[in-house]
């Protein structure tokens, strides 16, 4: 009975529920201070990302014609479902991770991008043409950053020899990766940044182009659910940024100085960018983005640091 009720804690309370949709809706609401801030703007209020959030639930969600109900229904919740389902094995607020397995770096990743591909199905699965252009950049994105994404997270990998969270994180710690690997930090860090399609990589969401993009026939419960989703990613990604590149996570405190300090830069660089082209995005990102990382492998190999 205590086993199930722990579980039941992990699973929708901490770390992978309600705190981390909480943790995720503040994060959400520095990043956008912080662009507001930036550009000389006052910003929205603390409460605006969960203002946000309730109100489209409130709201009821429109059925387009023609769509498969389940997978328009369905998507959402499997998107959102793959991102919380990652917080488990990382040091969610500077705590140890609930759970880990050899090989969990692999499944992390690509869990994380089960939100992508639920954005890129559910936009092909309506017929509006904005939807199915939005789809079809989300999709070809997902493709450009998705390797070099996976390359650079697996260079604090080699490094320590194991394919393991929690193994990768004890090696980390107190080591600041961003100093033996600073290229593998600079393409996690613009790789997060195409995972959430913001600024300089929201061709596949531009609203001056393609409305809301794959999203554009969602309202209500649906399109609640896909933000929430992005928010949580972000909190992951810059979770992980921490753990692998900043010198681990050893505690709340430490937690909340690391991820923000990659947040910021962030920050920074939607202010200073303006969106790429979704060709610009493939043909950059893709060629040279994996190369960077490979080159960053190169070094580690000739380092001594692979193992």
């Amino acid at each position: 009975m205590m086993e199930l009720l722990q579980v039941l804690v992990t699973m929708l309370i901490f770390p992978a529920g309600l705190f981390l949709l909480a943790n995720a809706m503040i994060y959400q609401w520095i990043d956008r201070k912080l662009v507001a801030r930036l550009q000389d703007r006052v910003g929205p209020p603390w409460y605006q990302p969960l203002a946000d959030t309730v109100k489209l639930l409130a709201n009821e969600e429109v059925l387009p014609h023609g769509v498969n109900k389940w997978l328009f229904i369905g998507l959402p919740i499997i998107g959102l479902a793959g991102a919380l389902t990652t917080a488990l094995y990382l040091p969610i607020a500077g705590l140890p991770p609930a759970y880990g397995f050899p090989g969990d770096l692999i499944v992390t990743v690509y869990m994380l991008s089960m939100l992508t591909l639920c954005l890129g199905l559910a936009g092909a699965n309506t017929r509006d043409r904005f939807s199915m252009v939005g789809a079809t950049r989300t999709l070809t994105q997902l493709f450009s950053y998705e390797a070099p994404f996976l390359l650079a997270l697996l260079g604090p990998a080699l490094a320590a020899g194991s394919w393991q969270l929690s193994d990768i994180m004890a090696y980390a710690s107190g080591n600041w990766l961003l100093f033996t690997q600073p290229i593998g930090f600079v393409v996690v860090l613009i790789g997060l940044m195409g995972k959430l399609e913001i600024t300089p990589f929201d061709a596949p969401e531009a609203e001056t182009e393609i409305v809301a993009g794959a999203l554009t026939q969602y309202s209500g419960r649906g399109l609640a659910l896909f933000r929430l989703g992005q928010w949580v990613e972000l909190v992951i990604g810059l979770t992980m940024i921490a753990a692998f590149y900043l010198g681990g996570i050893h505690n709340p405190l430490d937690y909340v100085i690391k991820t923000l300090f990659p947040l910021l830069i962030i920050a920074a660089l939607q202010t200073l960018m303006t969106r790429l082209r979704i060709d610009q995005t493939v043909g950059m990102w893709w060629r040279y983005g994996a190369l960077l990382a490979l080159v960053q492998w190169l070094l580690i190999f000739l380092m001594g640091g692979g193992q």
